[in-house]
């Protein structure tokens, strides 16, 4: 591992990068880059589409193209191609709610200190049933996911499965990609009521509606109905404690057949819990958003999926975003 290079100017880069941060998810959330479009627009315009005042709206206008995210002929305005491409509503490659997923997180990481002071979260869990909050958590999570299950279900080897368990699946996304890949397939996504909506949505954009079902729950506290021979649990475990973790892949592992297939996907912090970075801050944010949810190792997702009475655990060579991994294991 490479170590940085500390000074005074790279600390104080580091402790204003939230003003860029800042104005992105300005620029998202006001629509400036989907009022901007495919042309070019003046502020005066861009101000009279979005609704911002004029003298306010020029000054994030500026920054932004400071930041190479807009271009600037004249009084004219243009999106970046990144811009078009991930920032504008109109594109298929729109970031923009997981962006927004972010920015609902602000508050709670501006009052870190307080969290860890006080070791409990600063976001109220009834904050995730907020329409708003909801809608930009779980289309954020389609949009990555859309983005990464083309490598997933390239390193997860479903072939021969007839029928997949997507634990707290959410939007469903994952479900699609491997039954897409596996003509076999059929898949079952049990996650909370608030989810079947855009569940229903992905597998209808998928045309998959006769092969994905549904099902409501929670995995904590429900039975999970049916048998599977394949279960797929992306990003649920950090946010639970290490005995709700092991609660939920012995449920997972009794819901399948013999030899049946158990994959979970996590950002995976190295054995000594101080590297890679991502995972290591993610952590904190479970910090100050759940009671008791916290980023993994690698040796203690196999310890758990070992307890669970899984055979030949181990971790697969993909390498996500972030440094995702993905450790599987036989029941």
């Amino acid at each position: 591992m490479v170590s940085t290079e500390w000074n005074p100017g790279k600390l104080l880069e580091v402790s204003s990068a939230y003003w860029m941060t800042c104005a992105l998810h300005a620029g998202v959330k006001l629509g400036l880059f989907t009022a901007i479009g495919d042309g070019g627009l003046g502020a005066a315009e861009i101000a009279r589409k979005t609704g911002c005042d004029e003298r306010g709206v020029t000054m994030l206008l500026n920054a932004l193209t400071a930041a190479d995210l807009l271009s600037k002929t004249g009084d004219t305005y243009a999106n970046m191609p990144a811009a078009r491409d991930f920032l504008s509503k109109d594109s298929d490659k729109y970031i923009g709610h997981m962006i927004m997923h972010h920015h609902h997180l602000m508050d709670s990481w501006s009052r870190l200190d307080e969290g860890v002071l006080k070791g409990r979260p600063l976001r109220p869990r009834s904050s995730r049933t907020v329409e708003s909050f909801l809608e930009s958590f779980l289309m954020g999570m389609h949009t990555l996911a859309m983005n990464l299950a083309p490598r997933i279900v390239e390193a997860v080897d479903l072939s021969g499965r007839h029928r997949l368990l997507d634990l707290g699946g959410g939007p469903g996304t994952y479900a699609a990609h491997f039954c897409q890949e596996n003509p076999g397939l059929k898949a079952a996504v049990f996650d909370m009521h608030a989810s079947r909506p855009f569940a229903e949505k992905t597998t209808e954009k998928f045309g998959l509606a006769d092969r994905i079902e549904f099902l409501e729950g929670n995995y904590l506290e429900d039975p999970i109905p049916g048998t599977y021979d394949a279960a797929w649990l992306s990003h649920i475990f950090h946010a639970e404690g290490p005995e709700s973790c092991r609660l939920i892949l012995e449920k997972a592992a009794s819901a399948l057949e013999p030899g049946g297939l158990i994959a979970v996907h996590e950002f995976i912090l190295t054995d000594s819990m101080d590297g890679p970075l991502f995972p290591a801050l993610f952590s904190m944010n479970m910090l100050l958003g759940t009671e008791s949810g916290q980023a993994y190792s690698e040796k203690q997702l196999m310890e758990m999926l070992a307890g669970a009475g899984a055979q030949e655990v181990r971790r697969l060579s993909f390498r996500g975003p972030n440094d995702s991994g993905i450790i599987v294991g036989t029941v």
